[in-house]
């Protein structure tokens, strides 16, 4: 039973002092400066009457006395620390104002990437560097992109890309700042009614190139049709030339049977009396009285 009581008192106590005693000790620590955790993608810069006494930009726990000797356990009460965040960052710029060689208003949107190079430098050269880049970048789109022909600008982004960043690059790393890739996204007109009436001539364009395809859709439709209708009309003044020479082969080798020609033309009249639409009436050979009365009920 005492042994116990005894691990419960001692488990009690080491969970007292792991969650109690122990954060309270290492913070007591961190406050009199005798040690510091620097995150990952971070850096510490240590200032202290003024002046930079320490620099940790790797990430871990590091024992100040070791790095910065006594100035350590002054540091955090009579001087300061700035945690810099060393990440890559970006930012994008908005309708940057542009002319181009030929006067046209136009606007480009720039994104960049940039991170801090040299910590020193961001803290006490410039008191706003990201501000201060980004103004570097938009005039270096203006001295750089002005001026250039409309197609050029329109079209090679890349080598305008490029332009920019060699133009920038020097200078801003003068306040700190590395400046990494430079791409521009857009290149858009600034002007309202320039871009309606670039609108209006796209429209207009589009209009007479589709009345054009339908012009030449007719066009190719009526030839096919009058080269259809010439060759029938050939093949048609063909078969009418040599109708009579099959027609009177036929009748001659007809008539060379004297019974078959009667008996064709027999049915050919009679055919024609079918196909006729006038009345027929037939009389018996010995009926005198019979045909008066219908030829006078005729013409009653």
């Amino acid at each position: 039973m005492d042994s116990f009581v005894q691990f419960f008192i001692g488990a009690a106590v080491t969970f007292f002092g792991m969650w109690f005693v122990m954060p309270i000790f290492l913070f007591f620590l961190r406050q009199i400066g005798f040690y510091t955790i620097v995150d990952e993608g971070t850096c510490q810069v240590f200032v202290l009457f003024g002046k930079v006494i320490g620099i940790i930009p790797e990430a871990g726990l590091h024992i100040l006395p070791a790095r910065l000797g006594l100035s350590a356990f002054l540091v955090n009460w009579l001087g300061s620390r700035k945690v810099l965040d060393m990440r890559l960052d970006q930012q994008y710029l908005r309708s940057n104002p542009v002319n181009s060689e030929e006067g046209a208003p136009m606007g480009v949107g720039i994104w960049y990437e940039m991170y801090i190079s040299d910590p020193v430098a961001y803290l006490f050269r410039n008191v706003d560097p990201r501000g201060s880049l980004a103004a570097n970048v938009s005039n270096a789109v203006v001295r750089t992109l002005s001026n250039l022909p409309l197609d050029k600008m329109l079209v090679n982004r890349h080598s305008m890309s490029r332009m920019v960043r060699e133009e920038v690059s020097p200078r801003s790393h003068e306040w700190g700042y590395k400046l990494g890739s430079v791409y521009i996204r857009k290149v858009h007109f600034r002007d309202t009614g320039m871009i309606k009436q670039i609108e209006a001539k796209v429209v207009n364009r589009l209009r007479q190139v589709t009345s054009a395809i339908k012009q030449d859709g007719a066009n190719q439709v009526n030839i096919i049709t009058s080269t259809a209708e010439r060759q029938a009309a050939i093949e048609f003044a063909k078969a009418a030339a040599i109708r009579p020479k099959i027609v009177g082969e036929a009748m001659q080798k007809i008539s060379a049977d004297g019974e078959v020609a009667s008996a064709m033309f027999e049915i050919l009249e009679t055919q024609k009396i079918l196909e006729g639409k006038s009345q027929l009436t037939l009389v018996p050979n010995e009926g005198t009285l019979l045909s008066q009365l219908l030829a006078a009920q005729k013409h009653t």
